[in-house]
């Protein structure tokens, strides 16, 4: 095990899928994990906005970058994309299980479709992506999967009902595999605050909405309860993804952590 921390940090010769890259904290992992000299493998619904991210890995020096245009809500059609990039470039050592959560909304309103469809995008095509990804992970003794969810895992968010069981649906299935996964091949879970992202904008929009209410105001009841006194930047939880991404993350394994400026109380 080197002790220089440049080497520590290296993700030189590794490769990662991280879903979810056109934006948000997708987008910010992407360019985090190229900037350590990893090759990405960036998959995304939106093209325009992947041939942009992969034409700035290429200006930070990352290798090859490669855009998989693809609806986790198809996720046969993924698979195949994911399996065709695995046939012709070889294993993929890290998976970043990241997109975008369900409407929100109480619990108690949500239709039994918007659970089903839920548990699809999110623990379904995590658990196949994982099934196919970890057979070359586990060859090369090195592997990482990283689950972007919720603080919600720790504290349900009023009026999110359906994202907060989706995600401790996906914190259970993590820990579970934490338990099976070979030497070598770690699964943690990022577990973001309030970060300032598309999908942010629209939990506020749709809150003030429902509240008959303001963007403005719903934003100020979050800031409110945040002890930093600010929203999170991407750049931030990409930050620790990448660390736990790396080899100087090798010892965290199964673990939740947030990254939320203090905004949870429970410890």
């Amino acid at each position: 095990m080197s002790h220089d921390p440049r080497e520590r940090m290296s993700l030189e010769g590794r490769a990662a899928l991280v879903c979810g890259a056109s934006s948000g904290i997708g987008r910010a992992t992407a360019l985090a994990l190229g900037a350590l000299g990893c090759r990405v493998v960036a998959l995304a619904r939106r093209a325009d906005r992947l041939a942009e991210l992969t034409n700035e890995l290429r200006g930070l020096g990352a290798p090859t970058p490669t855009a998989l245009v693809g609806d986790l809500d198809d996720l046969p059609t993924v698979i195949a994309a994911v399996q065709h990039e695995l046939n012709e470039r070889g294993p993929l050592h890290i998976l970043l299980n990241n997109t975008g959560g369900p409407a929100g909304g109480p619990l108690l309103d949500a239709a039994p479709t918007a659970l089903s469809a839920a548990f699809a995008r999110h623990v379904l095509a995590a658990h196949r992506l994982t099934q196919l990804l970890t057979p070359g992970m586990r060859e090369a003794g090195y592997g990482r999967i990283v689950n972007v969810l919720s603080t919600s895992v720790r504290e349900p968010i009023p009026n999110l009902g359906v994202s907060n069981t989706i995600r401790a649906a996906m914190a259970g299935w993590a820990k579970s595999l934490s338990q099976e996964l070979p030497p070598g091949v770690t699964i943690n879970n990022l577990l973001p605050g309030y970060t300032d992202t598309e999908r942010l904008d629209g939990l506020a929009q749709a809150n003030a909405a429902r509240a008959g209410s303001s963007p403005e105001a719903v934003r100020g009841a979050w800031l409110s309860q945040i002890p930093e006194g600010r929203l999170g930047q991407a750049e931030e939880p990409a930050a620790l993804i990448a660390l736990l991404c790396s080899p100087a993350g090798a010892y965290i394994r199964g673990q939740s952590i947030a990254v939320d400026g203090g905004r949870t109380r429970s410890i």
